[in-house]
């Protein structure tokens, strides 16, 4: 884990996030979502309450574990994410999200006990750390990339599969960076979008660009409401 950044490294620690919660909720008139990460079952729950206190109009459960003890079979991992949900849900009154990886035997399976557990809905999905070697130093460093649109197939695919399928909402994240981006996770049954490579690279104003060619193309191609689109394809 030594690839990991150091605690201290971090711009925000717990505290100074649930005051940021705080902050942007005063500020802003949309809903604040705010997203944890956890290990054991009381800090998740200690910290979703704290997150919820703070202001979070919802949360986002950032599910991010990497299997690799051999000694662990897959069901395992699936009934520890299922139990992350059991747990938080029963301290809160929010809406609750989870944001996790693809790397299951059976995703579609996953999919379908969290959203008969109850979940709000799915994030799909997280993108896992994969660093590189340093082949003069025998040590492995940090390789952190932004996203492109070639990122976007394999959320494409599995929101096509679940659509219709789970009662939560369903959300793409990882690959949108043009208005057409927008348009195919929507038609593949995407409720909603997360966008963090594309304002990284062309700042928050890509917001509104995005939502401006989504609304050319909408008007282009004639459709009436971005529901008509969801899940059409």
């Amino acid at each position: 884990m030594s690839y990991f950044p150091a605690p201290e490294e971090f711009h925000l620690g717990p505290d100074r996030y649930l005051e940021q919660i705080r902050k942007i909720r005063a500020t802003v008139s949309i809903p604040v979502i705010a997203s944890l990460n956890g290990m054991t079952d009381s800090g998740w729950l200690s910290y979703a309450k704290l997150m919820q206190d703070a202001g979070a109009h919802a949360l986002e459960l950032n599910v991010y574990r990497i299997a690799a003890d051999p000694n662990i079979p897959g069901t395992a991992i699936d009934h520890d994410v299922e139990n992350i949900l059991r747990t938080v849900r029963r301290g809160l009154g929010i809406p609750v999200a989870m944001k996790v990886g693809p790397f299951f035997s059976s995703f579609a399976n996953v999919a379908r006990q969290l959203d008969d557990l109850g979940v709000d809905g799915l994030v799909l999905f997280n993108r896992f750390y994969q660093p590189d070697i340093d082949v003069e130093l025998l040590e492995p460093v940090p390789a952190l990339q932004l996203s492109d649109s070639s990122d976007l197939l394999l959320r494409l695919r599995w929101l096509a599969i679940l659509s219709g399928r789970v009662r939560c909402s369903l959300a793409a994240t990882g690959g949108v960076h043009t208005p057409i981006d927008l348009v195919k996770a929507i038609m593949a049954g995407a409720n909603a979008v997360q966008i963090v490579s594309s304002i990284l690279r062309h700042g928050p104003r890509q917001i509104t660009a995005l939502k401006q060619g989504l609304a050319e193309w909408m008007e282009k191609h004639e459709y009436e409401s971005v529901a008509q689109m969801t899940g059409a394809v």
